[in-house]
């Protein structure tokens, strides 16, 4: 089985701010000011809905066989067009298990508006059964299917009232959690620069993810903890031979 675990990191779609709430002539920071602050009188807080949240980062963690391997899509000059197109590819090409924590409530809707913006197709992912009679009983679409395991919304037994956050399930679990960012800070980071700074934390929550993945797999009897174990043991001999990334050597050395 081919495992693809999957986070996206997002920041304000300041160009399509400035066209709805007739923000013209202001800056991108301001743009974005103005959509968090329309945002909080209409709902309280300054989440932007799924419409308006542009892609900057998508990363993953690939799992075949013995094959293992962490990176984020693109460069820091790919656009969100190409990071978008990219990660579709990967599923036409491999036709994975995607693996997330709530990528039903974020990452995929986020996923599907910002492919409907830049006109990106994804027959694979999109198929339900039309020309696959495969994909009629499982795939990417439902809910309840195991194509696509959003572990936060099965481990909470599909209660929205039992959702819990990636860095706590992490750390409760013993993995290394949060690593000096959060996604709160991403339009920070953007706005400085520091793009490198967001794919590297975007990196470190999908290996957070797949550690949950490997102990939900023991949990459902996938797999024994022998193979736990030894699953775990490759992901840090992979970690380990990555030695020019800091990122990865802390992820390593709090895994110890």
């Amino acid at each position: 089985m081919t495992i693809l675990v999957f986070d996206i990191e997002t920041i304000p779609d300041v160009v399509s701010g400035r066209k709805l709430y007739d923000l013209d002539g202001l800056s991108d920071n301001d743009t974005a000011l103005a959509m968090f602050a329309l945002r909080r009188a209409k709902v309280g807080n300054d989440f932007l809905p799924h419409y308006l949240q542009r892609i900057c980062a998508i990363s993953l963690v690939f799992h075949h066989g013995s094959q293992i391997k962490v990176w984020s899509l693109g460069d820091e000059n790919s656009d969100e067009k190409e990071l978008i197109t990219r990660f579709f590819a990967g599923i036409d090409k491999h036709t994975p298990t995607l693996v997330s924590w709530n990528g039903s409530g974020f990452d995929l809707p986020v996923l599907h508006y910002r492919s409907l913006l830049h006109n990106v197709a994804a027959p694979t992912y999109w198929e339900a059964g039309e020309n696959q009679q495969n994909f009629r009983w499982n795939n990417y679409l439902s809910r309840f299917h195991y194509r696509h395991i959003d572990l936060m919304d099965i481990v909470a037994g599909y209660q929205n009232k039992a959702f819990a956050p990636l860095d706590e399930i992490s750390s409760m679990l013993g993995f290394p959690g949060k690593m000096g960012m959060s996604g709160s800070k991403v339009w920070e980071q953007y706005a400085a620069g520091q793009i490198k700074s967001i794919r590297d934390y975007c990196e470190t929550d999908v290996l957070n993810t797949y550690c949950v993945f490997l102990r939900f797999e023991l949990m459902r009897g996938v797999i024994n903890m022998d193979e736990y174990q030894s699953s775990i043991e490759q992901l840090k001999s992979y970690l380990s031979s990555e030695k020019d990334k800091d990122h990865l050597q802390e992820f390593l050395k709090q895994m110890d």
